[in-house]
């Protein structure tokens, strides 16, 4: 086996993520990475060698996308021998909506923030406005969110705060020792991955697809758990920014492989 085959092979599995191999969800992060424009196809053929060296068999394959079917994400047709997959318009949106989260490169979180508190015992309305509005739970009745205090907060206690010091407890909270966990292997893994690339390697489109499905499944794992939010707010131990420079510094030496590659036709 050649050093640039044996590199890809210990990659692939040092960037499957242990804790999440689940098949629909990597397909739908392949797709939402590389096939998100209206009409982009990627053929039954492509998808099978894309997924497959991570250890992934055809039948669970076939069985994702059957799934991804039912669901309403993708859409699939048939030419011949030849399957063809694409986003239904369902899974664009749904994959637009969380792509500036998971390909942003130096997030901002919000200046100013507020703490909605509701009466013990009466939490229904707190959690009325956080299912319409984007807030962060800290216990059953106190939500924290971004921007100032609503005017109208439905008999909530509404308060501005400027977060400059947070305790460890409310650390935990907004920031879990799992999560904390696997940004942290995430981190290593990639680091590991780059720091062992044989010089001048080049993957071939299908290869380059298998690592960019990898680390953009993994990574999405991690930023769509954790709000940006002030550095007061994370515990010392959190690797974000060092990931997020680590995954996108890897995932620019990974070109998206053209679209007859990924149809087959190429």
């Amino acid at each position: 086996m050649s050093k640039q085959n044996s590199w890809f092979e210990t990659t692939v599995a040092e960037l499957a993520d242990p804790h999440d191999q689940r098949v629909w969800s990597v397909i739908v992060s392949l797709f939402g990475d590389m096939a998100q424009e209206p009409g982009t196809q990627i053929s039954g053929g492509a998808l099978t060698r894309i997924i497959e060296p991570m250890g992934i068999k055809p039948e669970a394959i076939r069985v994702a996308l059957h799934r991804l079917r039912k669901d309403g994400w993708i859409e699939s047709d048939r030419i011949g021998r030849v399957s063809r997959h694409v986003l239904s318009e369902f899974g664009r949106t749904q994959s637009a909506a969380v792509t500036p989260r998971i390909y942003a490169r130096g997030p901002t979180p919000a200046e100013r923030w507020h703490l909605l508190i509701a009466q013990e015992g009466t939490t229904q309305v707190l959690e009325d406005v956080m299912l319409s509005h984007d807030y962060i739970p800290i216990s059953r009745s106190v939500a924290l969110g971004s921007g100032p205090a609503p005017d109208q907060s439905d008999g909530l206690l509404g308060l501005d705060i400027s977060p400059r010091t947070a305790p460890t407890w409310l650390q935990d909270r907004l920031c879990p020792k799992d999560l904390r966990k696997s940004c942290q292997a995430l981190l290593d893994a990639v680091e590991r991955a780059t720091r062992t690339r044989p010089e001048n390697w080049s993957p071939a489109p299908l290869q380059s697809a298998t690592l960019r499905t990898l680390l953009v499944h993994r990574w999405r794992r991690v930023v769509l758990r954790q709000p940006d939010l002030p550095v007061a707010f994370y515990p010392p131990d959190w690797a974000g920014p060092a990931c997020r420079d680590s995954v996108f510094n890897l995932l620019d030496t990974l070109p998206r492989p053209p679209a007859e590659a990924l149809s087959g036709t190429g």
